[in-house]
């Protein structure tokens, strides 16, 4: 099991490199800089003159070159076409990996129904992933206004990329396989209930990041001098404003991040004598850590390397709950993960 853990953590840090490359495509407006998709063919980059005419030309087609980059020069648009290709290129990559692996654990015989079952699941939401990909980039080309892509599909696309990343960490812990003492129903409600906030603050956030509302509010800790945004619903929004408005969704944001922030310390000091103490105070230092940091982020109006540390050190504090999580579970089930693969040699 050796070597599934080494490719589980580098398929792991791949896809963490590929949410922070998806960060920065997203921080520079290159995300529809490439207006088509082509597995093959899209893997090499423009190859002279008029290779590089013909995809400014589409570029030139989209709603975001018309209503916002008008007159931009060949040169910029190389800029923004890099960061998307780059993003599309270690995709690729990420899927050989995996692919690659998961045959030769297969040559090798060292994988029983359970494991490989386990591993085909992974690689199919990789697969996944590059088709809600493609969904949430063509939402800003062909016949629409739209300058960026649509949020909930940026949302979608992040979200999976998380789950993808916390699956990754659940199979390699789970191939680990340490048996842990056992814990109250309490500690293990709370540590699902952590989990389940953590994952609703990065989807608020992506949300947040869609459409830019991390620059509509930049004071704190009010929000343009007002404790409750008055344009919390907008007009024409109606209830839509809770994940369409600007005002809503960075209002959600920030109270999402103080109930887990008071939660995580909360547990950390209630539960400072048990057996996952030190899980739960490292926790609490990390989501400490993240909520000071989107804060300085925000007073900055986000710029790109504090919003893209910010990004980061959120996939980190979900990597946290998921194992605080794993380890919450009763001892049985723990011990009855440990035999899968125990027969081979890996």
């Amino acid at each position: 099991m050796l070597w599934m853990r080494r490719w589980l953590i580098l398929t792991g840090v791949m896809v963490y490199a590929m949410i922070l490359i998806g960060g920065a495509t997203r921080l520079t407006d290159s995300g529809l800089s490439i207006t088509e998709w082509d597995p093959i063919k899209g893997s090499l980059p423009p190859l002279g003159d008029a290779a590089w005419a013909d995809l400014f030309g589409k570029y030139q087609q989209t709603a975001e070159y018309r209503l916002q980059n008008s007159g931009m020069s060949l040169g910029e648009f190389q800029h923004i076409f890099w960061w998307e290709w780059s993003h599309r290129l270690f995709g690729r990559l990420i899927g050989l990996v995996a692919v690659a692996g998961l045959a030769a654990f297969a040559i090798l015989k060292w994988l029983d129904r359970s494991l490989a079952t386990r591993f085909i699941i992974l690689i199919l939401l990789g697969g996944l992933q590059g088709a809600i990909g493609w969904w949430m980039v063509s939402s800003g080309i062909g016949e629409t206004s739209r300058v960026d892509v649509a949020p909930y599909r940026l949302a979608t696309h992040f979200m999976l990329a998380l789950f993808i990343i916390a699956y990754t960490a659940w199979l390699w812990l789970d191939l680990g396989g340490k048996p842990r003492e056992a814990v109250s129903p309490a500690i293990r409600t709370v540590t699902l209930v952590l989990l389940a906030l953590v994952f609703l603050q990065m989807a608020a956030g992506a949300l947040v990041a869609g459409l830019d509302a991390g620059r509509s509010y930049t004071d704190w800790p009010l929000m343009a001098g007002e404790l409750v945004p008055s344009h919390y619903v907008e007009d024409g929004l109606g209830l839509r404003s809770l994940f369409e408005g600007r005002a809503a969704t960075q209002f959600n944001h920030r109270l999402l991040a103080y109930a887990i922030w008071i939660l995580s310390l909360g547990a950390a000091w209630a539960f400072r004598r048990s057996a996952l103490r030190g899980a739960f105070a490292g926790l609490a230092v990390l989501v400490s850590l993240q909520a000071c940091w989107g804060i300085l982020t925000l007073m900055h109006a986000a710029p790109m390397d504090l919003a893209l540390v910010h990004q980061a050190i959120g996939v980190v504090v979900t990597l946290a709950a998921v194992r605080l999580v794993w380890l919450a579970r009763p001892p049985q089930l723990v011990a009855s993960v440990t035999e899968l693969g125990s027969t081979n040699t890996a």
